[in-house]
């Protein structure tokens, strides 16, 4: 993309996993060269995750594969004093470096946040961790799972039958990257000086429960687990249709006045435990029988058409396979191909960013690197001749 945002910035990824890499991965899209700096011999752990095996042994797991296209990768042991001199020249030649170790660690290895800034002034250092910098939880590890637990989500997520229940995909790895590249990207927008980024995925999570927070802080409501039900509102939740469900949020009182002429239950509007939203919400459970009793006779995806078309939101619940094959997806650029990937020979589909420039989907050029496949682009930047390099290879140092 010509003109991309954060072009002309050089960002150092040292993340593994899912967080650190998602963070990068957006910094990517936006037009920064994002040098991947790898440990050596097994590089970021997410090589060897996800649902195929097959590119799993190949060190290019489908975890991996999702959120690393576009960078760079080379490799590197901190442990080393050669490896560790090489990544130092390195960061003179930087603008943002991304870590999600834990606390400590980087300040162990000697390339903590001071002595970056020592020989970079300028640096923006981003820390990505489950709980932040301090406090008496700052050592614990933490992964996806513990902190939807730590943070609450967990507790209002299923119902009454189910709660307490894991979000279906690895959320607050994916808030807590986002909102890193966030920062990353006001830090750049800045005037230019060093910055400490700390960013905690439990704090991250809970920012993004604001209304759940404030409903308890302000108003004294604790949270619940309320399954499919939206509880502002009714009828505002999930509903039986024939062949599948259907999300409906009738939350205005002129939605709900279409949504019982659509569905001929016009007199549903004289009973008097119908007549406000309050009375509704205090009756949820019968009106919905009264609505699903006329949503089952016909599909989902059929209503949720006639619905939106009078102005009644609504939309069948869909499976992640069909919502892929959706037009609105498929043709808006959120998907792109990489054709016959180095290191898997195959061809690989993968996620984009969901944001457009100017009617232009961002959307990097090259496939998720091999491991330490820049090593001689990147390290002969910086005056390693191909001698050289093979002496640090063979010393452990890269």
């Amino acid at each position: 993309m010509n003109n991309a945002p954060l072009s002309g910035f050089r960002v150092l990824d040292l993340t593994n996993v899912l967080a650190g890499p998602f963070c990068c991965h957006q910094l990517a899209h936006m037009g920064a060269e994002v040098i991947k700096v790898e440990a050596v011999g097994r590089g970021d752990l997410a090589r060897q995750l996800g649902a195929d095996p097959e590119l799993s042994n190949k060190n290019m797991g489908v975890s991996f594969l999702a959120q690393n296209a576009g960078k760079k990768s080379v490799t590197v042991n901190l442990k080393h004093p050669q490896g560790k001199a090489l990544f130092l020249k390195l960061v003179k030649t930087a603008d943002v470096v991304v870590e999600n170790f834990r606390p400590g660690v980087m300040h162990r290895l000697g390339v903590g946040y001071e002595v970056l800034q020592g020989i970079r002034p300028e640096i923006i250092y981003c820390a990505i961790s489950g709980f932040g910098q301090e406090g008496p939880w700052v050592h614990r590890p933490a992964y996806d799972q513990i902190i939807q637990g730590t943070s609450g989500v967990m507790s209002i997520t299923g119902d009454a039958g189910s709660t307490p229940l894991r979000v279906g995909y690895p959320v607050a790895d994916t808030v807590g990257g986002i909102t890193a590249a966030f920062a990353i990207a006001a830090a750049l927008n800045s005037n230019p000086r060093g910055t400490f980024i700390d960013v905690s995925m439990l704090e991250s999570m809970l920012a993004t429960m604001g209304w759940v927070v404030s409903n308890y802080l302000i108003a004294g409501v604790e949270p619940a687990a309320h399954g499919n039900e939206n509880v502002t509102s009714a009828p505002s939740g999930t509903f039986e249709a024939a062949q599948g469900l259907i999300n409906i949020a009738a939350n205005k009182d002129e939605q709900w006045d279409l949504l019982i002429d659509h569905l001929d239950l016009a007199a549903l509007r004289e009973r008097p435990e119908y007549a406000t939203r309050e009375d509704r919400k205090k009756n949820r459970s019968a009106l919905k029988a009264e609505l699903e009793a006329v949503l089952k006779t016909r599909p989902a995806r059929d209503w949720a058409k006639e619905l939106n078309r009078i102005g009644v939101p609504s939309g069948a619940v869909l499976t992640v396979p069909e919502v892929l094959e959706m037009r609105q997806v498929a043709d808006r650029g959120f998907l792109h191909t990489f054709e016959n990937v180095p290191g898997i020979d195959r061809d690989i589909q993968v996620a984009t960013t969901g944001i457009k420039l100017d009617g232009y989907a961002p959307i990097v050029e090259t496939p998720p690197p091999q491991l330490g496949e820049h090593n001689a682009e990147i390290w002969g930047v910086l005056g390693v001749n191909a001698e050289q390099l093979e002496a640090l290879r063979k010393d452990g140092a890269i």
